[in-house]
C-alpha cells in the first residue's frame, strides 16, 4: 500500500512539472519537505514589475475523488490541520497553493499512448488557502477539509497566469 502511495505521490509531482516545464516556467524541489512546500516555480524574468515571480506549492494525489454536494467542488479531507496551516493565511512572502492531481487507482494508467503522443491521467487542480484563516491550535492528527473548485483545473495557461500574477510587495505594478 505504502508503495502505491508513493508512486501517486510521485507521479503527482511529475505531472506539476511537466506542466510548468511546458509553460516555460522554472521548478525549485526543496531538500527538505519541513515546511509542507513540495516544489517551487518560477519564472524566468520580470512580469508586472516583478524579478523571477513564483509560487510555491503543495502536492496532493487524489487516487479516490469525492465531488462536494453542490458538484461545483472537490471536498478534499486529504490534508492534516497542520499541512493546511502551512498554505492557509495571507502572511506568506511567497503565494502558496496546494495543487490536486487526480490520479488512476491503477499505476498502469497514469499514461495513454497514442499516435499522436501521450496523454496524461487525470486533471489537476489549485486552490489557494490566502483566504483562509489558520488552524488554531492544529493537530497533526485531524483532517481539514478544503473545497477544490472544479473550475480551478490546472494548465499550462493557469499555471503561468499563476505564478505570473504575483505582485511587488508593496502592491504596485511598476
Amino acid at each position: 500500500m505504502l508503495e502505491t502511495l508513493v508512486r501517486h505521490g510521485n507521479f503527482g509531482e511529475d505531472y506539476v512539472r511537466t506542466l510548468a516545464s511546458a509553460a516555460g516556467l522554472f521548478v525549485r524541489a526543496y531538500s527538505l519537505e519541513r515546511d509542507g512546500i513540495d516544489l517551487g516555480i518560477r519564472f524566468p524574468g520580470r512580469v508586472n514589475g516583478v524579478a523571477s515571480p513564483g509560487i510555491e506549492v503543495q502536492i496532493r494525489a487524489w487516487p479516490d475523488p469525492r465531488e462536494a454536494p453542490s458538484a461545483a467542488e472537490w471536498d478534499f479531507t486529504g490534508i492534516t490541520e497542520v499541512q493546511f496551516n502551512r498554505i492557509a493565511g495571507d502572511d506568506f512572502t511567497i503565494p502558496r497553493y496546494l495543487l490536486l492531481v487526480r490520479v488512476p487507482q491503477e499505476i498502469g494508467e497514469y499514461a495513454e499512448f497514442r499516435t499522436d503522443g501521450m496523454l496524461f491521467r487525470h486533471l489537476a487542480y489549485y486552490w489557494s488557502g490566502r483566504d483562509e484563516a489558520p488552524v488554531d491550535e492544529p493537530s497533526p492528527e485531524r483532517h481539514r477539509s478544503v473545497r477544490v473548485p472544479v473550475a480551478n483545473v490546472l494548465t499550462v495557461r493557469s499555471l503561468r497566469a499563476l505564478v505570473c500574477s504575483v505582485r511587488p510587495q508593496d502592491g504596485s505594478v511598476a
